[in-house]
């Protein structure tokens, strides 16, 4: 439950949640005798990450550009003195937010999951923060356990100009119907060769994932702008490369009127990305959630209901 700072504390299922943030002091030095020794035994540690992507190159590390895995690796070399490098379940592009990204890295240390949580949170920058942490079975891997994701896509009402929070939505400059929007995304839904909504070829096998839902509703910011908001919610097993975006971009095309519905599928059949929609900006985009599978050592399998919200992404109700 929430503590006096607007924080979550511990959470089910074993994680740690937001909790003694009074223990995280920047620049405070971790005990001696809790030290990285190479005789300790190797632990596999998961967390639970939110991020504005903004400013950030993406999640993976690249030589000379800021990125979120490179940012986190950091902050763990400066508690720890290990050069590690966490492993992210998905690799969010360049100005893509997330509030369930997953990340697991391996560690020496004996600090406590208590100390680690608060550790990273002090020497991470305000647009970075860890969610929840736990330890997870050796050999843990959030890439190949990922069985479902889901991401949100937040377009602003043209009548309003989102002067606040305006790096996390996309104002179209058109009034979307969005009845047509829904039936355009019915032709979506179950297991398809996605080849159209890929942003290049690649050297992929396989093409085909399986869509199990697509939401679209308005939501109000507030009392001055009612419905000023589009969420486009989409979950699946797995997206191609910019897959959700060119998807956002598509349905955009049939909510202003430039497409039917019925195009929506042809677009599908083509196998030909030059017969899909644009792809929409990066900024709207946000990964809400990662489900793993139930044999996926410790971890469980749905986390939806550990009463997490992030102080970095608003995201109203």
């Amino acid at each position: 439950m929430a503590n006096g700072h607007g924080r979550v504390g511990p959470a089910r299922d074993g994680w740690i949640g937001f909790a003694q943030p009074e223990q995280a002091t920047h620049g405070e030095p971790l005990s001696k005798d809790l030290s990285t020794t190479s005789h300790q035994k190797l632990r596999t540690i998961c967390v639970r990450l939110a991020y504005e992507g903004t400013r950030y190159c993406g999640w993976q590390i690249q030589p000379g550009r800021m990125t979120v895995q490179g940012t986190l690796a950091e902050a763990l070399k400066s508690i720890t003195g290990e050069s590690t490098k966490p492993v992210g379940s998905s690799r969010t592009d360049a100005g893509v937010h997330a509030i369930g990204q997953m990340a697991v890295f391996e560690t020496r240390s004996r600090l406590t999951l208590n100390v680690l949580f608060c550790a990273i949170n002090a020497r991470l920058p305000p647009d970075i923060a860890v969610l929840d942490i736990r330890e997870a079975a050796c050999g843990f891997d959030p890439i190949r356990s990922a069985i479902r994701k889901m991401y949100r896509y937040r377009i602003h009402d043209p009548r309003w100009p989102p002067i606040l929070g305006r790096h996390l939505v996309w104002r179209c400059r058109s009034q979307l119907n969005i009845d047509a929007m829904r039936t355009a995304a019915e032709h979506l839904l179950g297991k398809h060769d996605f080849t159209s909504f890929e942003k290049v070829p690649s050297l992929r096998l396989s093409k085909v994932r399986t869509i199990y839902s697509i939401s679209i509703r308005r939501v109000s910011c507030d009392d001055d702008q009612p419905d000023a908001e589009i969420w486009i919610e989409i979950e699946g097993n797995g997206f191609l490369h910019n897959m959700v975006r060119i998807i956002v971009g598509s349905l955009v095309m049939v909510g202003s009127g430039r497409r039917s519905p019925e195009w929506m599928q042809e677009a599908l059949a083509s196998h030909n990305r030059l017969h899909a929609g644009p792809t929409a900006p990066a900024q709207g985009l946000v990964l809400v959630r990662i489900d793993f599978s139930d044999d996926a050592g410790q971890m469980p399998m749905d986390y939806s209901s550990s009463l997490i919200q992030s102080q970095i992404i608003d995201h109203p109700e």
